[in-house]
């Protein structure tokens, strides 16, 4: 059965630093596209960063470019989002996604998610 998890979310000050890290487990895994969401309270979910399973394809929603960073270890099978510079607008519940192939448009597994709060 697949699985997602997510840990390393917390409270930090506007511009500190957090890492999420990401568990996956269930057939064909190691294969998975993995992306990041987040949804902030009274707002949709949005999409923030993906890794191919090779990590040869990334990409990021243009408000985090240069300052978050998704990589993905193959040996572990886990995935991390390394946020730097954060802002109190990054303050939202973090979910972990995975989709067989980053050419697919929807993303069928899902963590429970991890709260990340910004304070100003």
């Amino acid at each position: 059965q697949a699985q997602l998890e997510e840990s390393g979310g917390g409270l930090v000050r506007a511009g500190g630093s957090l890492s999420l890290s990401c568990a996956a487990s269930g057939r064909g895994s190691d294969y998975w596209t993995t992306g990041w969401f987040r949804q902030a309270p009274g707002k949709e979910r949005e999409f923030v960063a993906a890794v191919s399973w090779s990590g040869s394809r990334i990409e990021y929603v243009d408000s985090v470019k240069g300052r978050f960073t998704i990589s993905r270890d193959r040996a572990t099978n886990m995935a991390y989002l390394r946020m730097n510079s954060l802002k109190p607008e990054d303050t939202a519940v973090y979910y972990c996604a995975a989709k067989q192939d980053w050419s697919n448009s929807q993303y069928v597994y899902w963590g429970q998610g991890t709260q990340v709060t910004v304070s100003s």
